[in-house]
């Protein structure tokens, strides 16, 4: 029957509320569930080859420069950013939603299942795979009061109120008994499936409340916990710049121990990074920060995540004046730490300079060729291009520190055309042409990168797989079973003499496919012949 002005549903049709509750049925089904884990598996496989930002946004900037077409479509995509970009987090949004549809109903399933008593006992045993009977001179009461006591130290009984109360065809009730065990196998099943909301509750507030931030130190620098210190900054959705705990520290050292022989020659057994940290008004102290050792302070843990070479190079300009010095952070490029970086004298006159090159911690020319054939710094050259003129830094637009922008600078060349390269060790100064100035390498410094980050639903995560964990073991490990026995009298003939006996049946039912039910059926029947003590 339909109300005036609304159309009638054709047959085969569903109603607005029907086509809800098939699509709820849908989303939480185990197949949607099981969909949605294969889809967001394969969605995390380009934030897994793609540079991150919230990992590391010098990778980013290091891609975007040597694929400048793809850039474009990749950041449309948000591939730099694969989980925090709208597609990744409907799939993970939908995916929690069809657990919680999945599991929640099933947690009251497997309580109800976890609370339920025994079955009654089936009228014939015998059809049952493990079941055995004999005959006893004892009452069937003396019989089943004995078969209570027994398995009623390690099984679950029926109430006898329940069994006289269910009078079935199929059933005997009141000259059997029934017992169970392995409830906790039920119990471990809810535990399981109550971990992974755990689990998805503490990556959420972790989502929300957390942050991770970068930042590259030269040896010698020092931190101080505020966000214009970040090179990169990812913070949650709910972030407060409240959050952020009060400290600093200073990269007092740092030391890294190569190998020198070997199939691993060339490899890094240990870094340290020595370092002295102080957290609000309190005392200063010392720490080693390793690999896989982070520095806690308060709530915020400090991850040594990578290291490289900042030779400290100071250029002059025509007239004599110190256009820059300091130290200048060189990306590594492959294993042997040959390293690309960038100098830029903005005040440097009569024009601006800008060099660019490569860093070789320990130099060989290899059939003419420039190479480093250890990553150590044990024979450092800086190889670098000199530019000259507008580098772009007075447009007031950003500029990457690890980027020059040459289009409208005039690189420099010698008499023959050929580029100028200055191929400085330490130490070393070399004069730029027409009067331009010099550029002399100082030294050579480390830097390190630091990962500082705060997440706060790690213990809850971290309470959910230890649940998950005592779940899984117990849905594997506890083995449920069914016991069943009957004893009943009848009569028998002896020599024209009718006389009244009690036959016992046993059987079980293994429900975790062990197959040493039959053992456990021969071990009962012996107790319960008074063969042999009872072992709960």
């Amino acid at each position: 029957m339909t109300t005036p002005g609304e159309r009638p549903v054709g047959r085969g049709e569903l109603t607005a509320r029907e086509l809800l509750r098939w699509t709820w049925r849908q989303v939480t089904s185990m197949r949607t569930a099981l969909v949605l884990l294969l889809l967001i598996a394969l969605a995390a496989i380009p934030g897994s080859v793609v540079p991150q930002t919230g990992v590391d946004a010098l990778a980013v900037t290091r891609w975007k420069d040597e694929h400048p077409k793809l850039t474009p479509i990749y950041e449309k995509l948000d591939l730099f950013s694969v989980y925090d970009s709208i597609w990744f987090s409907a799939i993970y949004l939908l995916l929690v939603l069809s657990l919680v549809g999945c599991i929640v109903p099933r947690l009251f399933v497997y309580a109800r299942a976890s609370r339920a008593q025994p079955p009654p006992a089936p009228r014939n045993l015998s059809r049952l795979p493990d079941h055995t009977s004999y005959e006893t001179t004892l009452t069937p009461d003396e019989v089943l009061a004995r078969a209570r006591e027994v398995l009623g130290k390690r099984y679950r009984l029926r109430p006898l109120v329940v069994e006289e109360a269910e009078q079935q065809p199929s059933r005997d009730p009141g000259d059997a008994v029934s017992a169970e065990r392995g409830y906790l196998r039920e119990a471990g099943n809810l535990l399981f499936h109550l971990s992974v909301l755990v689990v998805l509750a503490g990556f959420g507030i972790g989502g929300l409340y957390g942050y991770q931030g970068g930042v590259i130190l030269v040896q010698g620098s020092t931190f101080g916990n505020n966000l214009t210190q970040y090179d990169d900054f990812d913070p949650g959705g709910l972030f407060t710049p409240q959050q952020l705990d009060e400290f600093d520290f200073t990269v007092e050292d740092f030391d890294v121990e190569w190998l020198t022989s070997g199939a691993g020659a060339g490899t890094a057994r240990g870094f340290e990074a020595a370092l002295s940290y102080q957290q609000g008004d309190g005392p200063r102290d010392e720490y080693d920060l390793r690999v896989n050792h982070p520095l806690s302070i308060g709530d915020t843990d400090v991850f040594l995540i990578g290291h490289g070479y900042a030779p400290i190079i100071t250029i002059r300009d025509g007239e004599g004046e110190v256009a820059w010095t300091g130290p200048t952070v060189f990306l590594p490029q492959d294993q042997s730490f040959v390293s690309f970086g960038v100098v830029k004298a903005p005040t440097a006159k009569p024009e601006q300079i800008g060099l660019e090159g490569l860093f070789y911690p320990t130099f060989e020319l290899y059939d003419g060729d420039p190479v480093s054939v250890f990553p150590d710094a044990l024979k450092p050259l800086v190889s670098m291009l000199v530019y000259t003129g507008d580098l772009g830094l007075d447009s007031g637009e950003s500029q990457s520190v690890y980027v020059l922008d040459k289009s409208k600078a005039t690189q420099l060349t010698d008499d023959d055309g050929k580029p100028v390269r200055l191929d400085l060790s330490v130490g070393e100064t070399i004069d730029l042409p027409d009067g331009l100035g010099s550029v002399t390498l100082e030294r050579v410094d480390p830097w390190i990168r630091v990962q500082i980050s705060q997440t706060p639903g790690k213990e809850v995560a971290l309470l959910g797989v230890i649940l998950a964990l005592i779940g899984l073991c117990a849905s594997l490990f506890i083995r449920p079973r069914r016991v069943w026995v009957r004893a009943r009298t009848v009569a028998a003939d002896d020599g024209g003499d009718t006389m009244a006996t009690t036959v016992v049946e046993v059987a079980g039912l293994d429900r975790s496919g062990n197959g040493d039910l039959a053992e456990v059926l021969t071990d009962l029947v012996a107790v319960l012949k008074n063969e042999k003590e009872s072992h709960p």
